[in-house]
């Protein structure tokens, strides 16, 4: 069983910047894609962000992109999410996931199958 666990969240301005970390288990080699997701109240949880297996391909959602970079170290077993530029519709819980299914796109919940409990990102003046 894969154990992630999510932190970095905090309330910021909008134009400040965060940078969230998810650290995993280490069970056994590696756990494939890796991905953030982010839930606001009364909405659907959406993809924000993957990468691959090496780290060397990285995905983002349009309302992201130019703004939050994704990378992974392995000698860590972690996973990051720098965020720049923020605005107040980035406002949710930051969810990490892993272990992607192939037959979903890389940022649909659905294709992942290990999940955190999330960590809070806060936009506001």
């Amino acid at each position: 069983q894969l154990q992630l666990v999510e932190s970095g969240g905090d309330l910021v301005q909008p134009g400040g910047s965060l940078r969230l970390s998810c650290a995993y288990s280490r069970l056994t080699l590696d756990y494939g894609d890796m991905a953030w997701f982010r839930q606001a109240p009364g909405k659907e949880r959406e993809g924000v962000s993957s990468i691959s297996t090496s780290g060397g391909n990285t995905y983002y959602a349009d309302s992201v992109k130019g703004r939050f970079t994704i990378s992974r170290d392995k000698t860590k077993n972690t996973v990051y999410l720098e965020m720049h530029s923020l605005k107040s519709e980035d406002t949710g819980l930051y969810y990490c996931a892993a272990d992607r299914s192939p037959y979903f796109p890389r940022l649909d919940p659905r294709a992942y199958i290990y999940w955190g409990q999330g960590t809070q990102v806060t936009v506001s003046s």
